[in-house]
């Protein structure tokens, strides 16, 4: 079938790399891997931060205008005419203005996936997206959920399906057979010793829910000081320095800042390490933590919205309760203690990955899905 993709919090194609994007992403990779014919519909960003209601009108006109310019694309060439819209990371900061009425005026199915709502934002300056958001749900033919927290408020609007996040597991199973190889590299590289344990994080650094997990990771560290590990952080953005800041009290060459790093560096660099160490404040579920799974690396998160979906605790990783730092210290030093373990739970979580959390699982799920959904 022929799809219409859009993500109104960041396209696919945008030059910032993000979990948003990354996952924009897969789901395009996944919906072309099920046979279907995906196009990005539009890559109107329709966020606003700061609950601007004239942003919001100026951007309710520009959706319309764009929903007009695309049904008279889709009636003067047949053969582009989409079956279905399929809309990725709908919420109040970031409604969609465009699919709801294009799938009206086609009579095609609306799909609405990783929505999120927030009764609150009904009143205040979020009124319109809000709004804007619950009309759109209440279209959907089906709601994908990929955090399990979201389901309960969203079945009151449409029929929801789950579907657990994913990644194509390839290049993380290909990083993991050469460990030992990518681990002298990185030795070599930083001026790491190959005997004591390497922790890792790796998130953007920005304002907010990150760059409280970051202080939290550092206020985290700060207990284990006494102990024997160095921490590599892959990661950059306008919260830098605040994050530098975070780990002032760390002894140069204890925590390695490598800056942004993506794509098969990064792969490796899960590969090379020994924990992923994260405290998740606020995470919808946390593609890192996927990632470092799938590259046979276990992992400390802090236990918030759907994390629990994604780390299976005391088998592939341990969760800690959110944002409790001497909890955290605690998981991470048990793990430093225990590198059997550690291993163990490597192994687990590869097999995890592989099991559940893989590209050609969500493909046939998805396709399921979209099919019921073209069915009378």
């Amino acid at each position: 079938m022929n799809i219409a993709f859009y993500a109104p919090l960041k396209p696919p194609d945008h030059p910032i790399p993000s979990g948003d994007r990354r996952m924009a992403r897969l789901l395009m990779d996944a919906l072309a891997m099920a046979g279907h014919r995906v196009e990005l519909a539009s890559r109107l960003r329709s966020w606003d931060g700061a609950g601007d209601d004239a942003r919001q009108a100026r951007l309710a006109r520009l959706g319309d205008r764009l929903a007009a310019r695309l049904l008279r694309r889709y009636r003067a060439d047949p053969g582009m005419r989409p079956d279905l819209w399929f809309t990725y990371h709908l919420y109040y900061k970031a409604p969609d203005w465009i699919g709801p009425t294009v799938s009206r005026a086609l009579n095609i199915p609306y799909i609405a996936a990783e929505a999120s709502v927030a009764m609150k934002r009904a009143q205040g300056p979020w009124a319109r997206s809000h709004a804007a958001t619950l009309g759109a749900l209440s279209q959907a033919k089906t709601i994908v959920a990929l955090n399990p927290a979201d389901v309960p408020a969203l079945a009151d609007f449409a029929p929801v399906r789950r579907i657990a996040p994913f990644l194509d597991a390839g290049p993380y199973r290909a990083a993991a057979a050469r460990r030992d190889f990518h681990r002298r590299e990185l030795a070599a590289a930083q001026g790491l010793d190959p005997a004591q344990p390497w922790l890792f994080a790796v998130a953007m650094m920005r304002p907010g829910d990150k760059l409280a997990s970051y202080r939290l990771l550092a206020e985290a560290l700060k207990r284990l000081a006494g102990r024997s590990w160095r921490l590599l952080i892959a990661g950059d953005g306008p919260a830098r320095q605040e994050v530098e800041e975070a780990f002032f009290w760390a002894p140069p060459g204890r925590v390695v800042f490598l800056g942004a790093v993506s794509g098969g560096d990064l792969a490796n660099l899960y590969a090379a390490c020994d924990l992923l160490i994260w405290p998740a404040i606020n995470e919808a579920y946390g593609m890192a933590l996927l990632e470092a799974q799938a590259a046979g690396l276990p992992a400390v998160a802090g236990a918030s919205g759907g994390v629990a979906a994604t780390l299976r605790d005391g088998a592939t990783g341990l969760l800690t309760p959110p944002g409790d730092a001497a909890a955290f210290a605690h998981a991470v030093g048990h793990l430093l203690d225990a590198p059997a373990r550690r291993r163990a739970m490597g192994e687990a979580a590869r097999a995890h990955v592989e099991a559940h959390h893989d590209l050609n699982r969500a493909a046939a799920g998805l396709d399921e899905i979209l099919r019921a959904a073209l069915t009378p």
